[in-house]
This record gives C-alpha cells, structure tokens and sequence, in this order.
C-alpha cells in the first residue's frame, strides 16, 4: 500500500451487511445516507469472519472521515437501519 492518504474513490452504496472491496485498498470514509439507529463494524477481509478494524460505530448522517487502510479488502458489518455510501480507493 503506497503512503499517503488518497483524495477520492469510488463509491460503493450498502443498506445492509456486505463487501465494500475484495481488493485491498484505503477506505476515505463513508456518507451515511439516512439511519434509525444503524451502526456498522468495518473488517479486514471479505467475509463476515473477518478481523474487526473498529468497534461497533452509531455514525452520524452525512460524511464521516475514516482513513484505514485494508490490506486484505474490506466488509461492513450494518445493524439496523442504515443506509451508508463507502468511499473506497483500492490498489
């Protein structure tokens, strides 16, 4: 993964629990679209067996910085009501 933190990606929209990448890459962070009480858990990898990189966020409507990088892809975990747009740069 290069240093640095990249300026844009692309956007991948989940209600639900799914893959944000399979590549690796850099999350920028996500636009939470609409929510009742969501929450999601981001993990390192594709699966829901994945290691958990945070705790079970509640995020706020709106944009929401979280600059990690995920070196073996990246899955939300989503509780709840919670209608998120992920910013993802892989390579």
């Amino acid at each position: 993964m290069a240093a640095g933190l990249r300026t844009s990606g692309a956007p991948i929209n989940l209600t639900a629990s799914g893959v944000v990448s399979k590549a690796p890459g850099q999350l920028l962070g996500f636009y939470v679209n609409s929510t009742s009480a969501g929450t999601v858990v981001l993990l390192s990898g594709t699966t829901s067996g994945a290691s958990a990189v945070t705790g079970t966020i509640t995020p706020s409507a709106g944009w929401n910085p979280a600059p990690f990088d995920f070196p073996n892809g990246c899955y939300a975990t989503i509780a709840n009501t919670l209608d998120v747009t992920f910013s993802f740069a892989a390579g």
